[in-house]
């Protein structure tokens, strides 16, 4: 089975449990190669259709696995290809975080995605002159949005939205529930999160970073944070690697190099307004290293981040942190 917008961390919900219940729905379900959880307040009723018909009008927009999708489509060069408002939201926002990040964000990296295999399993037989010769159809100047019709400047060119499109479905329900007024709410669609208001008990939702660890998913958190109203995102590496000549390298391909970066962050997280914009910039993040990720995250407001990676050692794990990430944490 090919999955979609594979996690590398996985995020839990604590709940807490100090003020009387309340009834909440609890929807959930597979979509994208991972699980989704949706909770929140019985005020609209029970939204599992709406809310399961929303996740497939996503999907059928942005997977790059299915071959009836808009960005199937445009990937297998056929004409007049309409981008939907989710492929222009994506498309937009994507080229915002490339310029900002100065390229390290790109979702033209497709033709060397493919390449490395799903999960690296194709990293054995990936030679410099096969990504080299790859490079040359990567670019986000590359492809272009005009009257809604999806185009690209040179034959080639082809589009993953992986690292971006989970984050913007989470965005599409939290906005779906806010509008039909529902003020306590928390979406997680494989580990990245929009929250709103209280959980069921009456708290603010409380959500685990888990704690990096290679061999196996021993359930320890690095940290709890309080979150309501915002959206956090991880990206991550220490699941899905690869070691070749002695050294570790990641599922995170460099825009500029094509090739994995070398296991530093194990781990990046993101809290925005959106979950779109956190999901990609926890990416960035695994990109640039540890200083310039700092840098890069203070620099933009309404967001902040933290960092798990490993020490000389190679076996203490630490944390930094962005100013104002501080007061998220339990």
């Amino acid at each position: 089975m090919r999955f979609l917008f594979l996690t590398a961390i996985w995020i839990f919900l604590i709940a807490g449990c100090k003020n009387k219940p309340v009834e909440y729905f609890h929807n959930n379900g597979f979509i994208f190669g991972t699980v989704y959880n949706v909770v929140y307040d019985n005020s609209a009723g029970d939204l599992y259709d709406e809310i399961r018909q929303l996740l497939l009008a996503v999907n059928n927009s942005l997977s790059p696995f299915d071959e009836g999708t808009i960005i199937s489509q445009f990937n297998r060069g056929e004409e007049n290809v309409v981008a939907d408002s989710y492929f222009i939201d994506v498309f937009t926002k994507a080229v915002e975080i490339n310029r900002i990040s100065d390229g390290a964000f790109d979702i033209t990296l497709a033709p060397v995605i493919n390449a490395w295999g799903f999960g690296f399993e194709k990293y054995d037989m990936v030679t410099d002159e096969i990504i080299d010769s790859l490079m040359q159809f990567t670019g986000m100047e590359n492809v272009y949005i005009e009257n809604n019709i999806i185009k690209r400047k040179k034959e080639g060119v082809t589009l993953n939205a992986s690292a971006i499109a989970k984050g913007h479905a989470v965005d599409v329900v939290a906005n779906f529930l806010r509008n039909r007024g529902v003020k306590n709410f928390m979406v997680d669609i494989g580990g990245e999160i929009a929250t709103e208001g209280v959980n069921p008990n009456g708290n603010i939702w409380r959500i685990g970073i888990a704690k990096p660890i290679y061999e196996h998913e021993n359930g320890e958190f690095m940290m709890i944070l309080n979150l309501s109203g915002k959206a956090l995102a991880t990206s991550g590496n220490y699941r899905n690697f690869f070691i070749r000549d002695g050294k570790k390298y990641g599922h995170t391909i460099d825009p500029k190099t094509g090739r994995p970066v070398q296991l530093s962050i194990l781990s990046a997280s993101i809290i925005a307004d959106d979950c779109m914009t956190a999901d990609a910039y926890a990416t960035v993040c695994m990109v640039i290293g540890i200083e310039a990720s700092i840098a890069l995250i203070e620099s933009i407001p309404n967001i902040e981040g933290v960092l798990i990676y490993k020490l000389p050692d190679c076996e203490t794990l630490s944390v930094v942190y962005t100013s104002g990430f501080e007061r998220y944490i339990q």
